[in-house]
């Protein structure tokens, strides 16, 4: 088999906490919490939802919520490291983030370059935020996902890899159950336990370069 292909979220993952939700939080009115509720409850999709929830949100805010994320943010114990040492394996790395670029990428900048980042995108020009897809579903995904990771798994992965998905989220579950194994925490720890999917909890990167490292010494 050859070197496996790694699927890394990035909110709750990557980062300590949810960036969407401490953004609303900071910055939306009240009525952002029942299109979150309707999301967790799968009433809307999470396209549906995240659409939703930006627009309540003025574009003449966007400096200050960027500087909010950019400064609230934290990335999780071991990220760097984790980096290196897929480099150093030639591991290909792909970020699949329900997240948004105006974010996403200031923030990954300084641990980069990766084998691609796949993200939802902005508008800022009209008076609310608007949010752009452009990685929805194939055609074998009706979730309205708005960034689809099982999509993006069956288009990069071939079919001889090892597929490693790291997540932590009900956003991060339908891609798990493609993987051959999951690195989880939070709800989708508790989903892979449910469903018997084979995985390793973990809550900081140092985790995942050990039991990777114990994965490379057993092929060669």
């Amino acid at each position: 088999m050859s070197k496996p292909i790694i699927f890394c979220d990035f909110d709750g993952t990557i980062t300590n906490t949810d960036n969407i939700i401490a953004i609303m939080k900071r910055f939306a009115p009240p009525e952002w919490n029942a299109i979150k509720d309707d999301v967790l409850s799968q009433t809307i999709s999470v396209k549906e939802g995240v659409g939703k929830m930006f627009s309540l949100l003025p574009t003449s805010a966007k400096e200050e919520i960027i500087d909010f994320i950019l400064g609230h943010a934290k990335i999780r114990d071991g990220f760097k490291e984790f980096v290196s040492f897929t480099r150093e394996h030639d591991i290909p790395l792909f970020i699949v983030s329900g997240g948004i670029d105006f974010f996403v990428y200031p923030l990954l900048q300084e641990f980069g370059p990766f084998s691609g980042i796949y993200c939802n995108e902005s508008n800022f020009d009209g008076e609310t935020i608007e949010i752009l897809w452009p990685h929805t579903c194939d055609d074998q995904c009706s979730n309205h996902c708005g960034c689809c990771k099982p999509s993006i798994l069956r288009k990069l992965a071939s079919t001889n890899q090892r597929t490693i998905v790291i997540g932590d989220s009900i956003t991060d579950l339908q891609i798990a159950k493609q993987a051959d194994h999951v690195f989880a925490r939070d709800f989708l720890l508790e989903k892979c336990k449910e469903l018997k999917l084979p995985h390793t909890p973990f809550e900081s990167f140092f985790e995942c370069i050990t039991q990777l490292e114990k994965e490379l010494e057993v092929q060669v």
